[in-house]
């Protein structure tokens, strides 16, 4: 009898954590964040430039992460990755414009609006700015990096990156993209460090970051030593808080496992008060 109503007891406490974990969760599509003067001046920056937005409705002060799709700057769709659904968090998911159609450094500019869109407009949707963390996966995590280091593509927009909560690029280049190298005639295999790498932003006062790559063996050519070399020299000039891990057994498609640790990042640094 006694295990029958343990059982039961157990059943009904699950049930209930079951129910607080579950939220109503809204997604409005094809936001524009360009202006109408740019849009109306542009007919490929106002098909491509329009971001999702995915929010719990009934939380405020939310935690929010834009999202950049991977695809070597050449191809790719804005989407909401399936483990960052139902976690409590709002994901601003982005689509930006494409070589060969668009050449540098137009992909950062794109993804640097949405940034600042996002910091002028995540309240409306129980957000906070104070709490906006970049992420993606390949292209995507090289996009998180460039606006996220490079201060000057949101200073015009008047917003600052050192505002952001978190940088977490999934298997992203630090050199200089290989796409932006091909735009030069410069082969995959030369790499280069100049200001579209985000190595040659390494500074001390850059947010908070975390670098996730798949295994040294299994990535694309180098991404792995990329990402150590960066957070060594992050180290170097004594950026507080910035880790990287390799998730051993993945190569360079590693966006599944590589989902929680992004969440519990994000978890450790809203431990923080906001600002207001």
């Amino acid at each position: 009898m006694f295990k029958h109503q343990l059982t039961i007891v157990c059943c009904f406490i699950g049930a209930l954590f079951m129910a607080a974990q579950e939220q109503d969760y809204k997604l409005v599509e094809n936001i524009a964040y360009y202006d109408t003067a740019a849009q109306a001046s542009d007919a490929y920056l106002k098909e491509r430039c329009k971001l999702d937005v995915y929010y719990p409705k009934d939380t405020t002060h939310a935690a929010t992460i834009v999202w950049f799709h991977g695809g070597g700057l050449e191809f790719g769709e804005k989407h909401i990755p399936e483990g960052l659904k139902n976690k409590g968090h709002i994901v601003v998911s982005v689509n930006y414009r494409l070589h060969p159609k668009v050449q540098q450094p137009v992909y950062i500019e794109d993804a640097a609006a949405a940034v600042a869109w996002t910091f002028q407009n995540i309240d409306t949707y129980n957000g906070h700015r104070d709490r906006i963390f970049l992420s993606g996966h390949s292209a995507g995590g090289y996009l998180a990096s460039m606006v996220g280091l490079d201060t000057t593509y949101l200073a015009k927009h008047g917003a600052k990156a050192n505002d952001l909560a978190g940088l977490v690029p999934f298997s992203g280049h630090t050199i200089t993209h290989f796409t932006v190298r091909k735009e030069r005639g410069i082969k995959g295999t030369q790499p280069v460090i100049d200001a579209y790498a985000p190595l040659y932003h390494v500074r001390k006062d850059a947010p908070p970051m975390l670098l996730i790559t798949g295994n040294r063996e299994l990535e694309l050519l180098g991404r792995y030593e990329e990402n150590a070399y960066f957070y060594r020299m992050m180290k170097i000039v004594e950026h507080p808080d910035i880790a990287l891990m390799e998730l051993d057994g993945y190569g360079h498609n590693m966006v599944y496992p590589a989902i929680p640790l992004l969440l519990d990042f994000i978890d450790r640094q809203t431990q923080l008060p906001t600002k207001d």
